[in-house]
């Protein structure tokens, strides 16, 4: 089922479907929640999935421009969790996802029953990653929004020549260049967060791709021994899109994780 409530002078988009455990899958960055498809159906017949379109992505408007920091996409998150009467779920986020699923974590730790992250960091950025976002943005704003994503998506996989990569271009095809610019901002100026990891009284999932250039495996081992009880998988076959590199390894690793301690 699609829902759609009004939100900060927009509109928030996103499928509810299956019963169960509540658990929301949050996408990344220029990306929709159609990033999650390959794992929908095998997860919805044991849980209840919310599966949104972040503010500014997909079918989800946003009013005002600028930045889009992590905190106001975690509230966006919230709004939909609240609408749905949600007291306490699993929030997995994939990249920026990541990001803001942290946010939500650091603020409303009470409403988590365990926390993933797909090919992220709560890391923030150094120097060298905010220069080279800093470079996209120059990009976007001289090319635009659609050439921006069509020359940097290749590089999230682990062959730039997967055919897969087309079909994340045709995902990514209608983003507002200024939406992808306040994302960049966002990113930019997002705090650590490892104290939130270190912190979690809750289960803990990292999932990592080896051959992944966007949140490199040394980067995101250091997280790995963070968390009380973690779980930690690397994809030895992916970059930074392993849900759709290696469907049915991320499929089971999912599905496992939630069965095993969200019932």
């Amino acid at each position: 089922m699609e829902k759609e409530i009004s939100w900060w002078g927009g509109s928030l988009h996103y499928t509810l479907l299956g019963q169960g455990t509540p658990v929301m899958l949050v996408h990344g960055f220029g990306e929709t929640r159609e990033v999650w498809n390959e794992q929908i159906d095998t997860l919805k017949e044991r849980h209840q999935l919310l599966v949104p379109d972040l503010p500014g992505s997909g079918k989800s408007s946003l009013k005002n421009q600028g930045e889009i920091s992590m905190e106001f996409l975690a509230e966006a998150l919230r709004q939909i969790i609240d609408e749905e009467g949600i007291k306490k779920l699993v929030l997995i986020g994939h990249s920026m996802g990541g990001y803001a699923s942290l946010a939500f974590a650091e603020k409303y730790p009470e409403r988590l029953t365990a926390l993933g992250l797909f090919h992220s960091s709560a890391l923030a950025d150094d120097e060298d990653k905010k220069a080279v976002r800093k470079k996209g943005i120059a990009f976007i704003r001289k090319n635009g929004a659609r050439l921006f994503l069509e020359s940097t998506i290749p590089n999230l996989f682990s062959n730039s020549e997967n055919p897969l990569t087309e079909k994340l271009k045709n995902l990514a095809a209608n983003f507002r260049d200024n939406d992808l610019i306040g994302y960049y901002e966002g990113m930019i100026e997002r705090p650590d967060r490892t104290s939130v990891i270190s912190s979690l009284h809750i289960p803990f999932l990292l999932i990592m791709g080896k051959n992944d250039k966007a949140v490199p495996l040394e980067l995101a081992l250091k997280q790995s021994h963070l968390a009380p009880l973690s779980v930690i998988h690397i994809l030895r076959m992916s970059g930074h899109m392993g849900m759709w590199e290696e469907k049915e390894k991320s499929n089971e690793i999912l599905a496992k994780f939630l069965d095993q301690f969200c019932g």
